[in-house]
């Protein structure tokens, strides 16, 4: 399909309940049917958003995939409203009866199209994701309706490899869906800032917002920057939401076609260790 010229896009921050698969559920559908804008194409939701960050629940809340409910809805609202969805992540149950961490990609026709499953699991810090979760094996580009997106969960955002192997790979879009703690503001602000600006590339970075636990809170500033690290918009703090902006492809390819970084990538970095 050829890429269109532009896209309407919209994310959703939300604060999960922690281990309550349906009360987050009725809130994801609330926010959807008070907020979703008819003509909006894609539609990206934050990590884990069906058990909350708790890496202790995460079993308890796991799905197989064939009869996951949270595919069930995501395919629902893709129907309704005729959008494509990036569903944040869900705990998946696989049949080797390994756990991942996983996002599920629908059409508009409510269709899954594809998974991504987390590549680098974030078990520092009181957090213990590597003890209930297994790796993700592979990067996962998708194409909708003529646009490439390159899908990313969380603690991903630290590996810069990833995402430059989807700007190779021709991506328009990156995605970071996460679950990103308060106590950590200047690499979330930075990060995804950086991960836009070195691959002249839109980013959607969504994180869940709200409390977790005790003193524990979740960071709650989701943005959709441009190829050159604009914010574009942004939900600040802990509000409940969705941010909703058009995307302009011709403007980026203009920019790249101008300003050709990828060229003077250079095919070895080895290290002159002196």
């Amino acid at each position: 399909m050829e890429q269109p010229e532009k896209i309407k896009i919209s994310a959703l921050q939300m604060c999960s309940k922690i281990g309550d698969r349906f009360a987050n559920y009725k809130k994801v559908q609330s926010i959807v049917e008070r907020e979703l804008q008819q003509d909006v194409d894609f539609l990206v939701l934050p990590e884990v958003w069906t058990v909350g960050w708790s890496c202790e629940d995460f079993v308890s809340c796991a799905e197989e995939i064939n009869s996951s409910d949270t595919i069930k809805l995501l395919s629902d609202i893709a129907k309704a409203y005729n959008t494509n969805i990036f569903g944040g992540s869900f705990i998946q149950k696989a049949d080797d009866g390994k756990y991942y961490n996983t996002c599920p990609v629908i059409n508009r026709r409510g269709e899954l199209v594809t998974t991504y499953s987390k590549m680098h699991l974030y078990s520092y810090c009181g957090c213990a994701e590597g003890t209930y979760i297994t790796v993700g094996k592979e990067p996962v580009m998708v194409n909708l309706d003529g646009v490439k997106f390159g899908l990313t969960i969380c603690y991903d955002i630290r590996f810069p490899e990833i995402y430059r192997a989807y700007r190779v790979a021709g991506a328009d879009v990156l995605l970071n869906m996460a679950a990103w703690g308060l106590k950590k503001p200047i690499p979330w602000e930075s990060l995804t800032r950086a991960r836009a600006i070195e691959n002249q590339a839109y980013m959607v970075a969504v994180t869940q917002s709200g409390v977790i636990k005790d003193d524990d809170w979740n960071i709650g500033h989701s943005r959709i920057m441009d190829y050159v690290g604009e914010t574009i918009t942004e939900i600040k703090d802990q509000k409940e939401g969705l941010m909703t902006c058009e995307i302009n492809f011709n403007d980026m390819y203009t920019y790249r076609n101008t300003c050709t970084i990828l060229k003077d990538i250079r095919k070895c970095y080895e290290v002159k260790s002196v």
